[in-house]
């Protein structure tokens, strides 16, 4: 009796630190801090998003927020396949499009976890319309101090998967707009649209800056290993030396970042920013075919999404409170 409850405490602590350090696994394991490079930084191209407009890329970003909000999980689950096919054709599309499965898978497994032990049995019935729940693991009571509910139900993994639909597609769409939009493109679209100059600054200095952490993050790590850290440990508690070196690795990030930041001050004022209320730009806003084709299908879409959510088809399912 004490055995098997100590085997299933023990098992279910190995499925929470599963769940924890899955989402992890994937994006520093398999992804990487160079893939989040790639991923995350300007590459010029000759393909169809390269040719379209910021405008209609910020649009297209804005509208399936709107649809994966409104519609049922299976709009989000469509878009978020369509927009995954979309990453092979940019540059080096087929590495790409294997970076943005495993964005993805690492979300859906995040939420699951973030969700499916939370969800109580009166959520599940509002949202799923059932009332015969399939138990997968029963949890040990002291669970309940961390707010599990008592038993984990397909129906709750279930609902957590449809819940992480919500925000792939909205990742995915936010991704092919840095991966094919320099930042002086996105600082005349957003200043297009009426965007405040701060607000816009703020944006464009962000975008520059999360690939350089990861560059910074990547070499201070290989310089760590390069100088012994962990040579001679054991390959099986080698991942402990990479972890210590990710800490390590916070301050130098940080002094390099102040620099950066400090370059970037110097460049603004060299540059007269916000020296007038507006601004003019040597390289003009155009829309060309592709631009209005593909706001008249994100419009379209919209519109019917919009009007199915108000009779009733398509509803999304309601977040947990």
């Amino acid at each position: 009796m004490i055995l098997g409850q100590l085997a299933d405490s023990l098992l279910s602590w190995l499925f929470v630190l599963v769940g924890f350090t899955g989402p992890l696994v994937i994006v520093f394991g398999l992804i990487g801090l160079t893939g989040f490079v790639e991923i995350t930084r300007f590459e010029s191209g000759t393909s169809f998003y390269y040719r379209l407009n910021p405008v209609t890329k910020i649009v297209l970003g804005l509208v399936v927020t709107t649809i994966s909000a409104l519609s049922i999980w299976w709009i989000g689950a469509l878009l978020t396949v369509l927009l995954a096919l979309s990453f092979l054709t940019l540059n080096n599309g087929r590495r790409k499009f294997v970076f943005a499965l495993l964005l993805t898978t690492s979300t859906v497994v995040a939420t699951i976890q973030g969700f499916a032990p939370y969800t109580a049995a009166l959520t599940l019935e509002e949202a799923m319309k059932v009332k015969v729940f399939h138990t997968l693991w029963v949890w040990p009571g002291y669970f309940s101090y961390m707010g599990f509910q008592h038993t984990l139900t397909l129906e709750s993994v279930i609902y957590s998967l449809q819940i992480s639909m919500r925000f792939t597609s909205v990742t995915l769409a936010s991704l092919i707009l840095v991966l094919t939009t320099t930042p002086s493109g996105i600082i005349r679209a957003l200043s297009k649209l009426g965007v405040p100059a701060a607000v816009t600054f703020s944006l464009v200095v962000a975008m520059r800056s999360v690939p350089r952490i990861f560059e910074a993050i990547d070499a201070s790590i290989k310089a760590q290993l390069v100088r012994g850290l962990g040579s001679r440990a054991h390959p099986s508690i080698r991942p402990i030396y990479y972890l210590e070196a990710l800490i390590s690795s916070i301050v130098p990030v940080l002094v390099f970042l102040l620099r950066g930041a400090k370059n970037t001050a110097i460049s603004a004022d060299t540059r007269a920013f916000r020296a007038y209320p507006k601004r003019t730009y040597a390289k003009p806003l155009t829309y060309s075919k592709a631009d209005r084709v593909t706001l008249l299908l994100v419009a379209t879409a919209l519109v019917v999404d919009v009007y199915a959510a108000m009779h009733g088809y398509g509803r999304g399912i309601p977040y947990v409170g």
